[in-house]
């Protein structure tokens, strides 16, 4: 940022901002992806009603894709957009809510993941089947990598020839799968909660990052435990920190690629581009206030003479 009176920057266009518009395009082309997904498989899923809190749960990527959209644009507005002075202790405290919103609904997030996991431990074989076609006709579907279909005679073979089979959802007992597509199954709910902490992780270097140079600048005063860190070294360890847990998502991406969801691994490499362009704009602030309070001395120097 910069500590001229304009209130807004120059958004003359760059190689930068064009990079910024090409990502936040593409991620919302994303989130459409999502809400759709979710739709669809929600059509399974919840087949039979459920709870507010059981719906939300169905749909709780988009609900994390729009908090993050949130997030995403109030870390632009004051890192990037709002010029220092209009950073009043004012528009920061409700920008803080406003994340502290999101943030809520990223806990969200984390506790449907672990309730999926938790849901895992208590599956239930079904009994008196030895061929998927034995359940066709039947309220159940059949789920393998994510994949939900129906169950009729003309798929019930090609969908799985086991003998044995399990259901994941007690107690609405509409979802099965065998052996092979359990272990997928839960493969995936352990990297789905573990990506989701890590971008909380992530989230949080990043608000202090942001806080610590607010309080370097004078327009934001810290409490508690970071009022006792020293700027450019706390920095530069939460920098560190953020590169072994961008590291972590990129296992992520491997993870998808591998199982051929290649929609998620594409998905999670623009956001992390997306906070790359953040983590830019942070060490641009943080390079100009650097630059303006090295010029100081000069300027009252030369209003002395």
């Amino acid at each position: 940022m910069t500590s001229s009176l304009q209130r807004f920057r120059n958004f003359d266009i760059n190689l930068t901002q064009a990079v910024k518009l090409i990502v936040y395009v593409l991620l919302l082309i994303n989130f459409a992806f999502y809400i759709v997904e979710d739709w669809q498989i929600a059509q399974f899923t919840r087949a039979n009603g459920g709870t507010f809190l059981q719906w939300t749960s169905a749909f709780a990527t988009s609900i994390d894709e729009l908090a993050w959209f949130i997030l995403l644009f109030l870390f632009e507005l004051e890192t990037y957009v709002l010029d220092d002075a209009a950073l009043t202790r004012r528009r920061l405290i409700l920008m803080r809510g406003a994340r502290y919103v999101c943030y809520a609904f990223l806990a969200h997030t984390v506790y449907a993941y672990s309730v999926d996991i938790v849901k895992l431990g208590s599956v239930e074989a079904v009994e008196n089947v030895s061929s998927l076609c034995q359940m066709e006709g039947g309220e159940s579907s059949f789920v393998f990598n994510l994949d939900y279909s129906e169950i009729t005679i003309e798929n019930c073979e090609e969908l799985s020839t086991a003998s044995e089979f399990i259901y994941i959802d007690p107690p609405d007992y509409l979802i099965v799968t065998d052996a092979d597509g359990f272990v997928i199954e839960t493969e995936l709910r352990v990297v789905d909660l573990a990506e989701a902490m890590t971008w909380l992780l992530i989230l949080f270097s990043i608000e202090a990052a942001v806080m610590l140079q607010e309080r370097s600048i004078g327009i934001s005063s810290s409490s508690g435990f970071l009022s006792s860190l020293n700027t450019a070294a706390s920095l530069k360890l939460l920098n560190r920190i953020k590169v072994v847990l961008y590291c972590l998502l990129w296992v992520a991406i491997a993870y998808w690629v591998f199982r051929g969801h290649y929609v998620y691994a594409w998905d999670e490499f623009v956001w992390i581009a997306g906070f790359v362009l953040i983590e830019n704009n942070i060490s641009g602030w943080r390079k100009e206030t650097t630059e303006l309070d090295s010029s100081s001395p000069v300027i009252r120097e030369n209003n002395a003479v």
